[in-house]
């Protein structure tokens, strides 16, 4: 049996759920392959690493006005 078949064999023993994981990896392998998608999606990722922090940033600063909102110290 070769290793296809041996892989096969195993997917096969999946349960629906984890054969769309197993699909969804084997697309991030198809693409890590092709390297123009590669770079797009790395730059992605970058991209999605910045807008998260900054995010963060502005829900950590409205929080605090929030609070203070609820203290009384500024008004709305």
């Amino acid at each position: 049996m070769t290793l296809y078949d041996t892989t096969v064999s195993k997917i096969d023993q999946l349960p629906e759920s984890l054969v769309q994981e197993v699909s969804d990896f084997v697309d991030f392998l198809l693409m890590r392959q092709d390297s123009i998608r590669w770079q797009q999606w790395n730059q992605f990722t970058e991209t999605l690493t910045l807008s998260d922090a900054d995010f963060s940033d502005y829900l950590s600063n409205l929080e605090e006005y929030e609070d203070r909102l609820a203290r009384g110290e500024i008004q709305w």
